[in-house]
């Protein structure tokens, strides 16, 4: 089953009973699994499913010998559908199990000694030339103490809307829990690529006049701005791979958006695609977002592997869906937590640019976090 709050129409949907089911789960699988994907979509089946952060290092050849040999899970895991079904029966049972769900509080899985380590390694490559962001994450792990996977779903929902949340269990390797506010890629009918990347995080504050004066100082931070706009120009150059010469556009730069813990500061970029879209040409040309590398993506990719220890899973990958006709939904995989038994494990993190602390950093990653309150054990 896979429940995707970013439906078609943006709606939620429900994409169960797989007709079949693709999976990599080695890395010279990878390309096989979304060619295999890619002709069952064309055969007239949907398909939804997700692309776990490491398949990008079988995308790209000089990245191929950095695959961490210790991963949780599949690399690219799909499932063909006869067609998305109404999300609300599921959704509901969700919010019922939602109220007996508990989860342990996160804890990090590294000292805060080896973060500061890592980020001092960063910036000094920062300082060196070699990049000029890289966005550095660690996990945290946790326990389900009582309840579902579902059930910690619907706890979540209950602090508000998210606009790409998914619940993904293809009955193989861990269940996944997303509350992801990114869109990673949009496709829309006449071959319209949307990209709305996130860059840019500050706390929310009970206290409104003080809650908009964050907002405010985020939207007005050069440092965030900077960040933000690296991105920008990363992801044109994506999409300009795909895109026809002259259509990439920046429609809104520096947008914000507030959530329930968080504001976020967001820019859209836009193009036209020159060819019809097919899963392998996307993922080849757009994966991973640019948003969870830094830039430039091939060296920042490199940096992450030198000083992140283990590897990010579903965390910073995909999950989302596309239609026989060529629409898709794919959200940038952050705020989700891979659920293995009883074992939780989510990633927080942000990106390191020149002028970044270890402390500033380390406590933006803990905001992140907050989301999961709704379902910590009191």
């Amino acid at each position: 089953m896979i429940l995707c709050e970013h439906g078609p129409g943006g709606a939620p949907a429900l994409f169960d009973h797989a007709q079949a089911v693709v999976v990599a789960q080695r890395p010279a699988d990878v390309a096989r699994a979304f060619a295999r994907t890619e002709a069952l979509r064309r055969k007239g089946h949907w398909i939804a499913g997700y692309v776990a952060y490491e398949a990008g290092y079988a995308l790209e050849p000089r990245l191929a010998p950095l695959m961490p040999r210790r991963r949780s899970g599949p690399l690219v895991a799909f499932g063909a559908f006869a067609g998305p079904q109404p999300a609300g029966p599921v959704l509901e049972r969700a919010a019922t199990e939602g109220r007996d769900t508990r989860m342990s509080a996160p804890e990090p899985a590294i000292t805060r000694a080896a973060y500061d380590a890592a980020v001092a390694k960063v910036l000094a490559w920062i300082a060196s030339g070699d990049c000029y962001q890289v966005n550095l994450t660690f996990p945290m792990v946790a326990q389900l103490v009582s309840g579902t996977p579902l059930g910690l779903y619907g706890a979540f929902r209950r602090t508000g809307p998210v606009g790409h949340g998914a619940f993904v269990d293809l009955g193989m390797g861990p269940v996944l829990v997303s509350r992801s506010p990114e869109l990673f890629f949009r496709l829309e009918p006449g071959g319209r690529i949307v990209t709305r990347p996130m860059k840019g995080t500050a706390p929310r504050d009970a206290d409104p006049a003080r809650d908009a004066a964050i907002a405010a100082a985020l939207h007005a931070s050069v440092k965030d701005r900077a960040e933000n706009l690296m991105i920008v120009d990363l992801l044109r150059n994506d999409i300009s791979r795909l895109a026809k010469v002259g259509t990439v556009k920046v429609p809104a730069l520096f947008a914000m958006e507030t959530y329930s813990t968080v504001h976020q500061m967001t820019s859209t970029i836009e193009g036209e695609l020159a060819e019809p879209p097919s899963l392998p040409a996307l993922m080849a040309a757009l994966f991973p977002c640019g948003s969870v590398t830094g830039a430039p993506k091939i060296r920042a990719m490199e940096i992450i592997r030198a000083v992140e220890p283990a590897a990010r899973g579903v965390y910073c990958g995909a999950i989302g869906w596309m239609s026989p006709e060529g629409e898709a939904d794919f959200s940038v995989a952050i705020r989700t937590l891979s659920v293995s038994g009883r074992q939780i494990v989510m990633n927080v993190g942000g990106g390191v640019v020149h002028g970044s602390t270890a402390q500033g950093e380390w406590e933006e990653a803990l905001w992140k976090a907050r989301f999961v309150k709704a379902a910590v054990r009191a």
